[in-house]
């Protein structure tokens, strides 16, 4: 049926430039007898070649002359604008009554009717197959339903109320605390990243049970491992602050180089490391003090730890 309301457009439309290919483009969507199409203005002006500005120009002249109509109550495929080209559907009623009386058995002499000017009458169940159908009426704003969606993006989750605060009393803001974190070096605070100075770090029962198992504690002494402990404090003063888990592991590190009292090295020879001595210091043969200048160098800390 659209060859007809082609043919239409081609022999009677008075159209002319781009009125006529957006007529032609409207009709050769159409399905049935009743030369109904649909059409977007970006489809439009994709099959004309022409801007969209011009193509709404274009529909308003043929809706003045007549030779289109807009259907506001239908609606077709995503939502476009339907059409009707109503001269071409009163030429397609009338020339099927022509046929119909034409195929006629009886002998009974055709009376003359005039021509209608006004198009049948719209079968919109016909339309349906073509994507055609009524359009929705949307709903009263009293009965409509909610937007799943706020306008504004954001989510439409229903915030506390103010004053509210913490609901539970016994909890700290932050969450529950683990019982067993040190309250003094903070190693499992609820934050992740609790750090302290060296200054502030104090040895805790696993480090200090860590000294006595791997001998330290007896190697040392309880007076020896207490000035390994001050020295170590007083190289870390500079440092950044660390974590709890990291003091403990540089300072275990540092207690397992660190040599025991009576035995030289490199922080304990006079001048920090007898470099401005020309022999051996404190008694101590040539190998004895290269052997501790040795150990001291591996002791010195570097800033990198």
């Amino acid at each position: 049926m659209s060859s007809d309301a082609r043919d239409w457009v081609w022999e009677h439309s008075s159209s002319r430039g781009t009125a006529r290919l957006v007529l032609l483009s409207i009709a050769d969507r159409v399905g049935d007898g009743q030369c109904v199409s649909w059409a977007s203005l970006s489809s439009l002006a994709k099959r004309t070649r022409a801007s969209v500005s011009t193509v709404r120009a274009a529909l308003d002249q043929l809706l003045d002359a007549g030779d289109l109509e807009q259907i506001d109550a239908l609606t077709g495929p995503q939502r476009s604008t339907v059409y009707r080209l109503p001269l071409a559907a009163i030429a397609v009623a009338e020339a099927a009554r022509n046929q119909d009386t034409d195929d006629a058995d009886d002998a009974v002499e055709p009376v003359d009717e005039p021509e209608s000017e006004v198009a049948p009458a719209l079968r919109i169940s016909a339309l349906r197959r073509y994507g055609i159908r009524l359009r929705e009426v949307p709903e009263s704003p009293a009965r409509g339903r909610k937007p799943a969606v706020a306008e504004s993006g954001r989510s439409r989750r229903k915030p506390a109320p103010r004053g509210t605060g913490n609901r539970h009393k016994d909890v700290p803001e932050t969450g529950i605390q683990n019982q067993s974190e040190p309250e003094l070096n903070r190693r499992y605070s609820s934050s992740g990243a609790a750090v302290t100075p060296a200054g502030d770090w104090r040895v805790d029962p696993d480090t200090h049970t860590w000294t006595r198992q791997q001998g330290h504690l007896d190697r040392l002494g309880e007076e020896g491992l207490a000035l390994a402990d001050a020295k170590w404090r007083a190289h870390r003063a500079g440092h950044r602050p660390r974590s709890a888990g990291a003091w403990a592991a540089d300072w275990r590190s540092w207690i397992a180089r660190e040599h025991a009292p009576g035995r030289p090295n490199l922080r304990a020879l006079p001048g920090g490391g007898g470099g401005g001595g020309t022999g051996p210091a404190g008694g101590m043969t040539r190998a004895e003090a290269h052997m501790a200048a040795l150990h001291a160098a591996l002791d010195e800390p570097t800033g990198t730890e």
